[in-house]
């Protein structure tokens, strides 16, 4: 065996030491590039996450405070009007057809919820007698749908989606409201049931006679197109904005008014009541005739009201 010089030996222990040590540097260089391309990386990653919560909760607060938007065409102060043949007044119609001021005829106001059992009552007692007047011309009738009972349908919202159905009529079939109107009461769920589906909905709107644009009603009706409008409305009415009335605080539904004068209810409600008050009421204002009372019979003995 051949010994090298001592010199020879420490030259290579320092080289192998300054290998090693520069392999360690490089080692730890690398780890180093790691660890900042791995905090890099979450740092990218929770930035785009608080910007993505940052957006949704801008949606949602936007969304909040916007308004609900235009409504259903024909209902520019939440409710439509009918006149003579049961015929919804709109922009287009003819000036004899206008029912804007009232002038010179009976004004009916009506605010229903279509899960209101003293609207039903009101509707069976008065309903077609009602009708009589409006078709020949002697009265126009405004009729606000809203949702004051959304929470007495088992989660369902039936008062909320109803109007709603009433809303998608309004815009596309007008002149068939009226009738719709009728229909929805026909029909009307009990109070603290979970109300018609949107289906059954969708069946009792369409199937009224000269209903017009179907394939639009019935996805008004799915989608819940004027759903926020409604609600929009119901909370300015239970506010005290009430058009069509002087009143300044909301009593509940039905509130009937007839040249803007408030219908109190009777127990029991009877069309015999009614059919006085609106002689009296239209002879209480200059100009206007009175009309002359139908011989419509008294077609509910309803026990006491309850407002809603």
């Amino acid at each position: 065996m051949t010994n090298r010089p001592e010199g020879d030996a420490r030259a290579e222990r320092n080289a192998r030491r300054e290998a090693a040590r520069q392999r360690a540097q490089r080692a730890r260089a690398q780890q180093k590039r790691r660890q900042r391309g791995v905090r890099l990386g979450l740092q990218i990653g929770l930035g785009v996450v608080l910007l993505a919560a940052a957006t949704i909760v801008t949606l949602v607060l936007v969304d909040s405070v916007k308004p609900a938007g235009p409504g259903p065409s024909n209902m520019s102060q939440g409710g439509i009007t009918i006149g003579q043949d049961l015929k919804a007044v709109t922009a287009s119609s003819s000036p004899s057809a206008s029912a804007s001021d009232g002038a010179g005829e009976v004004r009916i106001t009506m605010y229903v919820d279509y899960l209101c059992p003293i609207c039903g009552q009101f509707e069976a007692a008065n309903g077609e007698y009602i009708q009589n007047l409006v078709d020949t011309g002697a009265a126009t009738v405004d009729i606000h749908p809203v949702a004051i009972l959304s929470n007495r349908s088992q989660g369902t919202k039936y008062s909320l989606r109803a109007a709603n159905a009433a809303a998608c009529v309004a815009d596309h079939s007008p002149d068939q409201f009226f009738a719709v109107n009728q229909a929805l009461f026909a029909r009307q769920p009990d109070e603290g049931t979970t109300g018609l589906t949107d289906q059954q909905l969708i069946r009792i709107v369409t199937g009224v006679d000269g209903i017009r644009e179907r394939s639009a009603i019935t996805s008004c009706i799915r989608d819940q197109t004027f759903a926020k409008w409604v609600d929009e409305r119901t909370t300015a009415v239970s506010g005290g904005d009430i058009p069509g009335s002087s009143l300044t605080a909301f009593p509940g539904t039905p509130l009937v008014l007839v040249n803007g004068q408030r219908y109190e209810l009777t127990s029991p409600i009877t069309n015999d009541d009614f059919r006085t008050f609106v002689v009296s009421a239209a002879s209480a204002t200059e100009g206007t005739p009175t009309p002359t009372p139908s011989s419509t019979p008294t077609r509910s003995s309803s026990p006491a009201p309850t407002r809603s």
